[in-house]
């Protein structure tokens, strides 16, 4: 079986399929200076993208998992902007997770895992 990689670099590959199944790295926002909801916005247009080179979409994933810096302060707006983009038809797992993210201006990052 093939191992297809979609942008890779030095470190990891954004996405990585493998058999029927798409593995996306963590996403995390391009404007890092943006409240929370904006970079929500940016996180889940960058996995549309990614799932879309990889020929499938949001409709088909399995498992996310949503990293927060603060969930106090920013678990409610994260879930508005992923509340209005996630296929209602057919949600994935998920867990959500207070977590301390690579950089700090970084306030929330998803992982996913769709079918193709």
């Amino acid at each position: 079986m093939t191992v297809q990689r979609i942008d890779p670099g030095p470190r990891m590959s954004q996405a990585v399929i493998h058999g029927n199944t798409v593995y996306l790295a963590g996403q995390v926002a391009d404007d890092a200076s943006l409240p929370a909801e904006g970079q929500m916005e940016q996180v889940l247009a960058s996995i549309d993208r990614l799932l879309k080179q990889a020929g499938t979409d949001k409709s088909k994933l399995l498992a996310a998992t949503v990293y927060v810096t603060d969930m106090a302060a920013d678990f409610a707006a994260v879930n508005r902007v992923w509340d209005a983009w996630i296929d209602r038809s057919n949600p994935p797992a998920r867990a959500a997770v207070q977590a301390q993210l690579a950089k700090k201006e970084w306030l929330v990052e998803v992982v996913c895992t769709a079918a193709l």
